[in-house]
């Protein structure tokens, strides 16, 4: 089961939170069950007085109607005094709340029945009146008797559930918290640990691959939270660091043996050859006759030529005004012995002094002259321009190296097609962390080549 360090980090509140809503629930539940029980006994009180009031009323109304039978006569008072009567007593009836062994028992509807007979616009005989209200009477009387004792059992029960709840709730509600606290504390303790047992494991290997230690970390088989991931991309982070290290000490080891050829060249070689030549121009200038004159001259003349291109050669291998002057210089210089030529494009230089005062290193430098040698080219040979521009600029800390020309342009401005160049110049630039683009030009045509390098 896939857990996300999200989810780790919200399952034990969540735990809480879950027992802690269980908990009102149960207090609601435990709540609700004591209102049925208070609603019972409000409804045994208000039966209690019903029938009080009802018992009230009939013995008034009883009274009134017997005095009514012996006299013969009514006056109009009276008359209204007993339809009030028989009125409250039915509204007293009507306010009895059925409960307990009243509920789907007939004593209600007997008593309504009962009480419609004893209606005085009937006109009833003085000894059916006087039974009427007999039966009446001793049926309020036992529904008077049942709803008394059910009241003082409720009262007594009702005191009973309060402290049983006060105390069960206690038990319950302390019970619910040191279980919720202890979850908690488990599942916080356990998930914290092992996450911060990973989170301290991958905090090493990036140590370790920061103190230059490229030790490839173990990947996890199977990703099953953030913290796998991360440790996927720090494999293949460090996979690729290994790969850009042994491309740099692959560069660095290239240019450390061109170096070494230049100067083997240069203390060796030349020297020879310049030996050589002075030897020649020795034998031309003690030489008399003529034609072998001419012919000393000319070995001189393709002695110098061979001189000037192993020189060049030289150069090539390793620019030794790159070392001497830094790298504005030796960019100024190529560009005026190899470019200023007038069946080249024109160009323009612009160094900004304050690239001059840049520690960049001798690899750096290298690496960056080569880059800018290898885009130049690509101008003259490819881009079909007659105007390119080549800047070297300081932006906001950041070194940018830019080679922008009004010629034919690329097909793929992104400089994904897979030229030779164009790979030596992404793999130059990623072994000094530097970043290349191929982008349009801002002249009406052509193309503009950046790269930017951290300061």
């Amino acid at each position: 089961m896939r857990i996300t360090v999200k989810q780790q980090v919200l399952l034990a509140p969540a735990t809480i939170l879950v027992l802690l809503i269980l908990l009102l629930a149960f207090m609601q539940y435990t709540y609700w069950d004591l209102s049925f029980k208070r609603r019972e006994a409000k409804a045994i009180g208000t039966t209690f007085v019903a029938v009080a009031e009802a018992d009230m009323a009939a013995r008034r109304l009883h009274v009134l109607l017997r005095t009514m039978q012996h006299t013969g006569m009514a006056a109009p008072e009276e008359m209204a005094l007993v339809a009030d009567l028989y009125e409250r007593m039915l509204d007293s009836i009507s306010r009895i709340k059925p409960f307990g062994p009243l509920v789907g028992s007939g004593h209600l509807a007997s008593l309504l029945e009962l009480a419609e007979n004893l209606n005085p616009a009937d006109s009833p005989e003085t000894e059916q009146t006087a039974e009427s209200f007999a039966r009446f009477r001793a049926e309020l009387s036992a529904l008077s008797n049942i709803t008394q004792i059910y009241r003082n059992q409720s009262r007594v029960a009702q005191e009973q559930d309060i402290n049983q709840l006060v105390e069960r709730t206690a038990t319950v509600s302390m019970s619910v918290l040191v279980l919720a606290i202890l979850l908690g504390l488990l599942i916080s303790g356990y998930f914290s640990r092992r996450i911060l047992n990973r989170v301290q494991n991958l905090s090493q290997n990036a140590a370790s691959i920061a103190d230059g230690k490229l030790e490839i970390p173990p990947a996890p088989d199977r990703i099953r939270d953030e913290l796998d991931t991360l440790a996927v991309s720090i494999n293949r982070m460090t996979k690729r660091l290994v790969q850009v290290v042994g491309t740099e000490k692959l560069l660095e080891g290239a240019e450390e043996e061109r170096r070494r050829i230049a100067m083997d060249l240069h203390d060796q070689s030349l020297s020879d050859l310049s030996t050589i030549l002075r030897g020649l121009q020795n034998l031309r200038e003690n030489q008399s006759d003529p034609r072998a004159h001419e012919k000393t001259q000319k070995l001189e003349q393709d002695l110098e030529r061979a001189i000037a291109n192993l020189r060049e050669i030289m150069n090539n291998l390793h620019p030794q005004i790159l070392d001497i002057l830094g790298l504005g210089a030796a960019l100024e210089a190529h560009l005026e012995q190899h470019c200023n030529t007038e069946d080249l494009p024109e160009y323009h230089l612009y160094i900004d002094p304050e690239s001059n005062t840049l520690d960049l290193g001798r690899l750096k430098q290298l690496a960056l002259y080569r880059i800018a040698i290898e885009a130049i080219q690509n101008v003259i040979k490819h881009a079909g321009a007659t105007r390119y521009e080549v800047n070297l600029e300081i932006c906001e800390q950041t070194l940018v190296l830019s080679i922008e020309d009004n010629g034919k342009g690329m097909l793929d401005q992104n400089g994904s097609n897979p030229g030779r160049g164009l790979n030596n110049i992404r793999e130059r630039a990623r072994a000094i962390s530097a970043t290349v683009e191929w982008k349009p030009s801002r002249f009406s045509s052509g193309t503009r080549f950046e790269l930017t390098l951290p300061c």
